[in-house]
């Protein structure tokens, strides 16, 4: 029997990276997976890719029309949600002098307003005793030079976890933030490699992370094995934070 057998899963932005890696195996441990995404046609190739056990529905997670579509479609297919993975988000760089309201307004609208209503919408279908992750970053706790704003935003994903661990601890859900380091993922496509390339060196471990590595972690923060971890921030960053 799998860790998530027979669970509701919902996970954002989950057409490429990390998320469609965590949505792959949340679907091998047993979960039944809603998946987000804001273009059709990667969408259909991820649902594709998982092959079973998988709904697709089309939407920006920083529109709160898409998330009401999505939310209705999983209330009408399954009727409840038992674990939440709000991974969708953004990262640009700016330095401070070159920041736009454009470059606020995209990095705050879907990171950080984003997953708060992802969250909230959530909450009538969501079962007593489960697990929401918020998507933060190793860059909560860092000064990343010239990525200020999204720096900022993941911080503010980080306070997220700890308010809602309060705020929902009546119905027994946990609320964590998972905080990857650098993984190899998209996002590296607007990305200078200057920069990709100084961001690998500061990893203690010595390599990449990969994305099925941040999908074992929130393997374990969505299933039993973590029944008494709630509030935390779990690094999985290859000591880029801890050192």
């Amino acid at each position: 029997m799998g860790k998530l057998e027979g669970k509701v899963a919902v996970i954002t932005g989950a057409t490429s990276g990390m998320a469609l890696a965590t949505a792959k195996l949340f679907v091998a441990e047993g979960a039944y997976v809603f998946i987000t995404g804001r273009r059709q046609s990667h969408l259909d190739a991820a649902v594709k890719s998982i092959g079973r056990n998988v709904t697709g529905v089309q939407g920006d997670a920083g529109n709160l029309a898409d998330l009401n579509r999505l939310y209705e479609t999983v209330k009408r297919e399954k009727g409840r949600i038992d674990v939440l993975f709000a991974s969708a988000g953004v990262g640009e760089f700016a330095p401070i002098g070159k920041v736009s309201e454009e470059h606020f307004d995209k990095i705050f609208g879907v990171n950080v307003r984003g997953t708060l209503f992802t969250v909230q919408k959530a909450l009538p279908l969501f079962s007593d005793g489960g697990s929401i992750i918020l998507n933060a970053s190793v860059a909560s706790i860092k000064g990343f030079a010239n990525f200020g704003v999204y720096n900022a935003s993941k911080a503010a994903v980080r306070s997220f976890a700890r308010t809602w661990t309060n705020d929902l601890k009546d119905r027994k859900i946990r609320v964590n933030a998972l905080s990857p380091g650098t993984i190899d993922t998209a996002i590296f496509d607007d990305i200078p490699k200057e920069a990709k390339d100084y961001f690998v060196s500061l990893i203690p471990r010595g390599t990449i992370g990969l994305p099925e590595e941040i999908a074992t972690a929130a393997l374990f923060l969505a299933s039993s094995d973590s029944s008494f971890v709630t509030g935390v921030e779990l690094f999985v960053d290859g000591g880029v934070g801890q050192i």
